[in-house]
């Protein structure tokens, strides 16, 4: 039986698209299986069910009270995503979640393209493979989030403009042997250049100019030529600029009478290192992070170091050198800057790792690329076996034990082929098994229970017959102590983050409520006060991951008993008489009008021996009410 050919295989657009799906499998497990994450996903598809809801395609505020958010273009896409595949209603986190596998099939493709061109074909799929199937890429591919989409625009612009440089280079040399002037730069790349560059604008805010712009000022520096990037088409690019982004700031800056400016000026990374804002983290953290976040190239990272060191001097690696470093060190050094921004540079490093691919490794290469996937595999040990001990359960070490297996076989198959230099076969081996891993994790992750404790409360409520969607109480639904984004948007946006004494208000008008254990002892307080009676429905236990803390939310089902005969004679003919318990529900059907309780005339249930599903009570009339508790 013959081998496969992979030249033949991967040979013009086959090789880029090949590339595409190996992003396609290793990101799919991720978004099919992982529950809606906080804080920036569940804030992120928030705003997109609002647009769909609403339709108004210009607001991308949280609420009322939250800052208006630059880059709507994503919002867009997921809004239009949710329209196609799933009602508003459902609260499907999955719709939301394709544009951002798009953006990993994007990147994965324009490196493959890019580096194609600039180092052979084999070397193009094995870059666009590499990105496409680590561990940062498969995993933002399935969160609802900017960075993926974003860094497929940034990858696509910086590849097209990689290709325009060596072409410019090679342009400028044969125009200096012939003494002609040199060849028109394509049209079709600079269109691209451009348009990647708009793209990431409008879906990711100014990261990629910054990347983008890093890149040409470091190429000018190593090079001391710009004559080059005059001929980019700066004419048409910055027309095609205000043909993307034009339309929207021109309505954002109208609907919100300029204030979007304030917004965007106040709340950007330069602006926070001059004035001091910043939370400085430690430096070299994205260093850190890379043997996991980049596995499984981790193997071929001393690779691509030494390429970059050694062969600097050719185009297609000075271009990567270019890319990767100035950005590198800004990312490191910047305030505010969460674990995933240096995505778009992982193509830098890819191109730099295909490009030692294709000649034969030195020993420092091989050998440190065998340590580095050690490192990354015992990272991911460490990682799962933390995570099993912490919130694991049967289900999760039935997933932990493939997902460790996998990684381990990935680090020791290829760090052993690497070492025997067997160096592609090791990257195709590497690759494969990590996009398993990679489907093992996000399967353990779904049955890490503790974490996700938005969607256990969102069933909690539907089992108690307490969400609003139901329709047998209005909402919003009075949540104290746990504000997480989450249950905004699992809750269709029917709850809010309120105090003790707001919930135990809309317990009156006759709302659900969920209390975290810490504010219980407020929110009764607060009860007792109103005269409101309530009845425990269920808790919900687990651990707030933004946070760290762990939480006990405990669901309240308002109570409202029948009042008396003698109280009912004493009712003022104009006081409506309250429903009971039975018929509270009833107020909450769509489009039934609910009465707001007087909290000076209380109805006082008979005393009752205090338990724990015995419903909170009012003080008998002799008792004082107690003293404001502290807030």
């Amino acid at each position: 039986m013959e081998r496969p050919d992979l030249d033949r295989l991967i040979q013009g657009w086959r090789g880029p698209l090949l590339a595409a799906l190996v992003a396609l499998l290793a990101g799919l497990p991720g978004l099919l299986m992982t529950p809606v994450l906080d804080r920036t996903e569940a804030r992120t598809v928030q705003v997109s069910a609002r647009m769909l809801d609403q339709g108004d395609w210009v607001d991308t505020r949280y609420d009322e009270e939250d800052r208006l958010r630059t880059a709507a273009g994503l919002h867009w896409l997921q809004a239009a995503s949710a329209a196609v595949f799933t009602d508003v209603e459902d609260r499907d986190i999955r719709p939301y979640r394709l544009p951002s596998l798009l953006g990993a099939m994007l990147a994965a493709w324009a490196c493959a393209w890019g580096a194609g061109a600039l180092f052979g074909a084999r070397a193009g799929f094995l870059a666009g493979a590499l990105l496409g199937s680590s561990f940062l890429m498969s995993t933002l591919a399935g969160v609802a989030q900017p960075s993926a989409l974003a860094a497929g625009f940034i990858v696509l612009s910086l590849a097209a403009l990689g290709r325009l440089y060596v072409l410019a280079r090679e342009g400028e040399a044969e125009a200096s042997a012939s003494g002609g002037a040199p060849p028109r730069l394509p049209r079709r790349l600079k269109l691209m250049a451009w348009g990647g560059l708009a793209g990431s604008i409008l879906v990711g805010g100014l990261g990629g100019l910054v990347v983008i712009g890093l890149t040409l000022i470091a190429l000018g520096v190593m090079d001391r030529r710009w004559r080059w990037m005059g001929r980019i088409g700066w004419l048409g690019g910055l027309c095609l600029l205000a043909v993307v982004i034009g339309p929207w700031i021109i309505a954002a800056t109208v609907s919100t009478d300029g204030r979007m400016w304030n917004d965007l000026l106040e709340d950007n990374i330069l602006t926070r290192m001059v004035q001091g804002r910043a939370d400085w983290g430690l430096p070299g953290r994205h260093l850190l992070l890379a043997p996991l976040l980049l596995f499984p190239a981790t193997l071929l990272v001393p690779a691509a170091l030494a390429t970059g060191l050694t062969r600097r001097v050719e185009p297609g690696v000075r271009f990567a050198v270019a890319w990767l470093v100035p950005s590198w060190i800004l990312f490191e050094l910047a305030p505010d800057l969460m674990w995933h921004q240096p995505l778009p540079l992982y193509a830098a490093a890819a191109w730099l790792a295909s490009a030692a691919l294709v000649r034969p490794m030195g020993r420092f290469a091989r050998w440190g690329g065998a340590a580095l996937a050690g490192l990354g595999g015992l990272y991911m040990l460490g990682a799962s076996l933390y995570a099993l001990s912490e919130f694991g359960g049967e289900a999760s070490q039935a997933w932990a034990t493939p997902t460790i297996g996998l990684t381990l076989a990935a680090a020791a198959i290829g760090g052993f082929l690497l070492y025997h230099r067997m160096a592609v076969t090791a990257a195709l081996v590497s690759i494969a098994l990590g996009v398993l891993a990679h489907a093992s994790l996000a399967g353990l992750m779904r049955n890490l229970e503790p974490l996700w404790v938005s969607p256990r409360l969102d069933a909690a409520m539907v089992e108690a017959g307490l969400h609003p969607v139901e329709g047998r109480y209005r909402g919003p639904v009075a949540v104290v102590g746990y504000d997480q984004p989450s249950v905004m948007f699992l809750f269709a946006g029917a709850a809010r983050s309120v105090t003790p004494e707001e919930a135990a208000r809309a317990i009156l008008e006759r709302r659900p409520a969920v209390i975290e254990d810490r504010e219980d002892a407020d929110f009764r307080a607060a009860l007792s006060r109103l005269g409101a009676e309530v009845r425990a429905e269920g808790q919900v236990e687990g651990v707030n991951y933004a946070n760290g803390d762990r939480v006990s939310l405990t669901l309240y089902r308002p109570i409202v008993r029948a009042p008396s005969p003698r109280r009912e004679a004493a009712r003022p003919a104009s006081e409506p008489a309250l429903p009971t318990d039975e018929e509270a529900p009833l107020l909450a059907e769509p489009g039934a009008e609910t009465q707001d309780v007087d909290a000076e005339a209380p109805v006082r249930p008979p005393e009752q021996p205090d338990g724990p599903d015995t419903p909170v009570q009012s003080p008998p009339v002799e008792t004082p009410a107690p003293d404001e508790p502290d807030q």
